[in-house]
């Protein structure tokens, strides 16, 4: 009997006509793009299924929609697979997707998660918006080559390891300048490509750290309950059970790294061998199978 996991994707996952299908067939999709209009006070729908791509990309709309469209392919799930979101044991989410993993745990509700996911987003690009920042996909190297890769090249700036996402895929985040010089430089330590990626900013370091206590306020007044499944953190790649605990972790999550093939393997060792990907995109499935090719995983389309 397989052991089955859900999980959700993070930022860059968005593309304009997501969830559109799903809105449009399936009533309880729907309803959750008009809850989330009523929450926001704009049309995310109109975004998510029409754009335009500049305003979708940004990163306090991204959040918000990928965390909507996310749960909404999980409500897909739900009407063709019920007994296989029953049958469901675990969950992770990529950064932003963990969000969606805890309200798909019961850790908070729909219209509380989506508050805090707003908030979110508005404050990482407030952060980001103060001090020009990106992120590079160094491809080809491991955790100690890139970590000397950032030595030599960062010049008393910020860049550091941001995402720790498979073997030879690690992502490093920091000043646009920094980022400039390591891209430039990564083919010399051995890297097979250099990927600048479109993000707003350098995610998951102390360039974010005016983020995490907004975030902190924000989610200091929101309700939070023991998860009904283990949901894995990506600040430690281990489950938790304390909403305290929980909390705390969601803030350190802005400015840490994102551990997720720590956090892939910890669920493989647990004995789960099938995974949905439960939102946009196909990024986690292929970072899964570079993690481990034996275990199987599925796409919800959006």
């Amino acid at each position: 009997m397989s052991r089955i996991a859900f999980l959700f994707p993070g930022q860059g996952a968005q593309t304009v006509g997501m969830g559109k299908r799903l809105a449009e067939s399936l009533p309880a999709a729907r309803r959750l793009y008009d809850r989330a209009s009523e929450v926001l006070g704009y049309d995310l729908a109109k975004l998510c299924f029409e754009g335009p791509a500049e305003e979708l990309d940004s990163t306090v709309i991204s959040q918000p929609a990928l965390f909507v469209t996310s749960l909404a392919a999980l409500e897909s799930l739900r009407a063709e697979s019920p007994d296989v979101v029953l049958s469901c044991e675990a969950a992770a989410g990529l950064s932003l997707g963990e969000y969606t993993a805890m309200v798909f745990a019961g850790v908070m509700d729909f219209e509380d998660g989506l508050r805090v996911v707003q908030q979110r987003g508005a404050a990482m690009q407030e952060a980001s918006d103060a001090t020009p920042s990106g992120m590079v996909s160094i491809l080809g190297l491991e955790q100690v080559q890139v970590a000397a890769l950032c030595e030599k090249v960062r010049q008393g700036e910020v860049l550091q390891v941001a995402n720790l996402l498979c073997p030879g895929n690690i992502v490093i985040s920091g000043t646009v300048a920094a980022c400039e010089r390591a891209a430039e430089a990564a083919q010399s330590f051995g890297a097979m490509k250099a990927v600048p990626l479109a993000v707003a900013g350098g995610f998951h370091t102390g360039l974010m750290r005016p983020a995490d206590q907004r975030l902190a306020e924000v989610l200091a007044g929101v309700p939070m309950h023991p998860p009904r499944i283990p949901v894995v953190s990506n600040v430690d790649a281990r489950p938790h059970d304390s909403p305290e605990e929980i909390r705390q972790l969601l803030i350190q999550q802005v400015v840490q790294p994102v551990l997720w093939e720590a956090s892939m393997r910890y669920l493989i060792a647990e004995g789960f061998d099938l995974f949905y990907e439960v939102g946009p995109g196909r990024v986690l499935r292929g970072l899964l199978k570079r993690i481990d090719r034996r275990v199987v995983c599925h796409s919800v389309e959006v």
